[in-house]
């Protein structure tokens, strides 16, 4: 790292590890940071005196950490996301570090309670789902295993938006995370870096050689700002590093004493759109444009960042593989690979050939979906327009690595077509999954049965063609965040039951089951159970004014609201039980108590998922004042669902619904948190479910639907929607209860088009695993019946899901793809 970057600092002393060095660090940040006094301060000052207070802690080690890595120069992971859904930091950097008893005495001592201080902290909303979480998670397991990582992606003002319901709709309303500032975070405008869109290219003659040169139309400035992320109980420090777009001319002065104050700060508005929102909606050109300008805007950031900056002056590039590796979370960042390219064939002016035997090795591509539509595919001409010397490049790759294909399979022009990174039809674009996987040293899926797939269907012609380079890495979740700071309660009793150390060896929760079997073990277990359903009411009454209803099985099913996951499946079993309550066909007390939560955001263009979010609303209003089904059903949706709200619904939760068509989730990782804080699942043989299924055994997993074979073979013979509706009473009455008006007021032109999307559609398949889906929920209800085998099963699930762990995921990382050695 040269000299003149922000972090190239000497190593400080941090604060004495004491109630009273805390206290004192307090009260010096509350004065000297805030500017306040104890005695005037607010809330939000104190909270801020107090993060700074524990960033304190961690800033000597994080130097120090940094100084080493300069010094040895050993091979790191650069983790490039566009989503980091990080949750709340303080509690998170309280437990790595330690300090969480000498904290809260410090607070005490001072008159504080220390949750007043929590209640303060707002989640930074960097991410959308799954995808963000993962992100998250894996740099909590670099650190924690002590391997060099910068992780690196985008600043957004506003993150993914605030969710509000109004008449049951979704509303989307600004996330304004940034309102009061971060405490958390390390801005370095002085290392800004000069990021470039549009204009031409041209040749010229470079002492006999023919070279290419880029001439930007425009710029803006990423300006970093710094987050530590701490390993858990190892002194470990990395980086997460994400930039904020600036104007390079932000004011034009002369405009602007002219009177036109609008066009004096336009280059300004024009370049922070680019870090303003997460995933602009681009269902016009200027979204697909800004989004584009993002992906860009970061990864060339990032890139030169590592290697004008971290990189000594004198390296030598020819070795950058042994001392770098590029993952690709997803295709977001796939524009990296031209750009990496650019660098070491424009501006270091390498050989072709050299430059890309070179970016071959630095870059490995996961691959995060099976659905053909969120394979990201750019416009040729949008990619000419604003990166045209990255087009130039990825035409000769392709070129290239077509005439490999010729040299190996002859004039097959139906192959070359399908493996070719542009394609023509319908428009001329660029697959940028493909293009990853040319580029990448391998390309990992994310759960075994994925990663199948992934082979044999998505890319089958890429994986004959680079035997080998196809892996699986299924993914994990720290358990970090998701036992030990979302459920004391069973952390206290698992460390009880089998002593410390397991949060870092996930797979000693196998020792668990010999507990399992002792009568005081479970129902301890039941009451920690027990009482993360009444903290969880506690927060649904504050929070939105829900009550949970005693004796209640708790449904969960919280997730991304896609048509793929089949909420839409979940609705229809709620309005069966509900209508044969109130059709008389079966009695209230014969139905199982159950309260189902939901939790989920739709995407802002995503039509379908928006009509469903309404009619599980819709659905809610109507069974949640019935006095029919009253002390029996309860649906509950409360809105902006996040990391904070999962904290506390995952620990409660009896039953996950992992319920998405088979062949179409990738992984899921909420179905891993979900088993490890001790839900039973009900779901279909579909990513990690798989796992988790074998894992636990059959007796404690309910199992429902077809496979992905019986899905492909169905589709092959034609599905019918409408036959499976036809042939089922209790679907035909639930579906036609819907129809009827029920749950809009008489209206039957509400919900219609979901209706008919499923009578006429129904591409994921609803209706033809309904059947299986109500059979398997009364086996859950009969099993809940018998609390003590529940609870049995619970604490097997989370005895066998220790493969779970990030942790384990990142070692499969290291040993299958990245090679990077801990540096302690």
């Amino acid at each position: 790292m040269g000299a003149s970057h922000p972090l190239a600092l000497a190593p400080v002393a941090g604060p004495a590890s004491s109630v009273d060095g805390f206290v004192r660090q307090f009260l010096r940040n509350l004065n000297y940071e805030r500017g306040v006094a104890l005695s005037a301060s607010s809330d939000t000052d104190r909270y801020f005196a107090f993060a700074l207070t524990v960033r304190d802690y961690l800033m000597a080690r994080w130097l120090e950490d940094l100084r080493r890595q300069r010094e040895k120069q050993s091979k790191g992971v650069a983790y490039l996301s566009a989503e980091y859904l990080l949750g709340r930091q303080l509690d998170n950097n309280l437990l790595a570090s330690g300090l969480t008893d000498i904290a809260t005495e410090a607070m005490a001592a001072c008159g504080i309670d220390i949750d007043d201080l929590r209640a303060q902290e707002v989640e930074p909303g960097l991410g959308n789902g799954g995808l963000g979480r993962l992100a998250a998670c894996f740099i909590d397991s670099l650190a924690t295993l002590s391997v060099p990582n910068t992780g690196y992606g985008i600043r957004y003002e506003y993150g993914i938006f605030r969710q509000t319901f109004e008449k049951g709709q979704q509303v989307e309303q600004p996330d304004a995370w940034l309102t009061l500032g971060s405490p958390w975070e390390f801005p370095h405008p002085e290392a800004s870096r000069r990021i470039s869109f549009g204009g031409h290219t041209e040749t010229y003659d470079d002492e006999g050689t023919e070279r290419t040169r880029w001439v930007p139309g425009w710029h803006v400035q990423a300006v970093p700002y710094n987050y530590m992320v701490p390993g858990y109980l190892n002194g470990r420090v990395n980086t997460l590093r994400l930039w904020s777009a600036k104007a390079t001319d932000s004011f034009d002065l002369r405009v602007f004493n002219s009177g036109d104050y609008e066009e004096a700060v336009r280059a300004q508005t024009f370049a922070e759109n680019i870090s303003k929102v997460l995933y602009p909606e681009d269902s016009t050109p200027q979204g697909k444009e800004l989004r584009l300008q993002q992906q860009y805007f970061f990864v060339a950031a990032s890139i030169g960042d590592f290697l004008e900056h971290t990189l000594p002056a004198d390296f030598d590039l020819t070795t950058l593989p042994d001392r770098i590796i590029f993952q690709l979370n997803d295709t977001h960042p796939v524009i990296g690979v031209p750009e990496l390219m650019r660098v070491l064939v424009d501006e270091k002016k390498m050989d072709w050939d050299a430059a890309w035997a070179i970016t071959q090795k630095c870059f490995a591509y996961t691959c995060h979906t099976l659905l053909p539509e969120a394979l990201e595919v750019w416009s040729v001409d949008l990619l000419g327009q604003l990166l045209p010397r990255h087009l130039e490049i990825i035409y000769r790759i392709n070129d290239e690595f077509l005439a490999e294909v010729r040299e190996r399979f002859g004039d097959d022009e139906m192959r070359i077509r399908n493996m070719s990174i542009i394609s023509e039809f319908p428009d001329r674009s660029v697959r940028m999954a493909y293009l990853a996987t040319v580029a990448g040293a391998k390309v990992n899926g994310v759960a075994e049965l994925h990663s199948q797939l992934l082979r044999d269907k998505v890319l089958p012609d890429f994986n004959e063609f680079y035997p080998g380079k196809f892996t699986n890495v299924t993914n994990g979740v720290t358990p970090r965040r998701f036992i030990r700071l979302s459920n004391p309660g069973l952390s206290s009793l698992i460390t009880d039951a089998i002593g410390t150390g397991w949060a870092t060896d996930l797979e000693r929760l196998r020792e668990l089951e010999a507990h399992a079997e002792n009568p005081d073990f479970r129902a301890a277990f039941a009451e920690v159970k027990a009482a993360n359903k009444r903290r969880l009411d506690q927060v649904l009454r504050a929070r939105d004014g829900f009550e949970i209803s005693d004796g209640h099985l708790l449904d969960v099913m919280v997730k991304r609201l896609h048509e793929y996951k089949r909420q839409m499946l979940k609705v229809l079993h709620i309005v069966t039980e509900y209508e044969q309550i109130v059709s008389g066909r079966v009695a209230a007390a014969d139905i199982q108590p159950r309260t189902f939560i939901f939790g989920a955001k739709a995407a802002p263009g995503y039509v379908m998922a928006k009509r469903i979010i309404h009619l599980i609303n819709a659905v809610g209003e109507v069974v949640n004042a019935d006095p029919r089904v009253e002390g029996r059903l309860k649906v509950l949706f409360p809105p902006n669902y996040n990391v904070t709200l999962a904290e506390r619904v995952i620990p409660a939760a009896d039953l996950s619904e992992q319920i998405s068509l088979a062949g179409k989730e990738a992984s899921g990782t909420g179905n891993m948190k979900f088993a490890l804080n001790g839900a039973l699942t009900i779901g279909t043989d579909d990513g990690a479910n798989v796992e988790i299924r074998e894992l636990v055994g059959d007796d404690n997993f309910f199992l429902f639907g077809m496979s992905e074979p019986e899905v492909e073979a169905l589709w092959a013979r034609g599905y019918k929607p409408a036959e499976f509706y036809q042939a089922d009473e209790n679907l035909r009455r639930a579906m036609d209860l819907i129809a009827s008006g029920a749950f809009s007021g008489g209206d039957k032109s509400v919900f219609e088009p979901i209706v008919s999307n499923l009578l006429y559609d129904d591409r994921f398949m609803v209706l033809a695993d309904y059947s299986s889906y109500i059979a398997a929920q009364a086996k859950v209800d009969a099993a809940y019946a018998d609390q003590d085998a529940w609870t049995h099963a619970a604490i097997l699930n989370v005895a066998r899901c220790g493969f779970f762990s990030s942790d384990r995921a990142i070692r499969d990382y290291i040993d299958r793809i990245w090679h990077t050695p801990p540096v302690l």
